[in-house]
């Protein structure tokens, strides 16, 4: 079977046209960086001794 002619989409030649003259669109918001005192998401497990931090 012959394979599919590719047919002229305008919609997406309008986008690639829009995208050479802005350039790199900037993100509407920064991204937030995640709280440092958010509580962890998986318990660390216990040593032999009781304590949690192996240092």
């Amino acid at each position: 079977m012959a394979t599919k002619k590719k047919t002229f989409d305008q919609s997406k030649e309008v986008r690639a046209i829009a995208r050479e003259r802005v350039g790199i669109v900037k993100a509407s918001r920064p991204i937030q960086p995640k709280d440092p005192s958010a509580k962890p998401k998986h318990k660390k497990p216990l040593l032999p001794n009781g304590d949690t931090d192996p240092v």
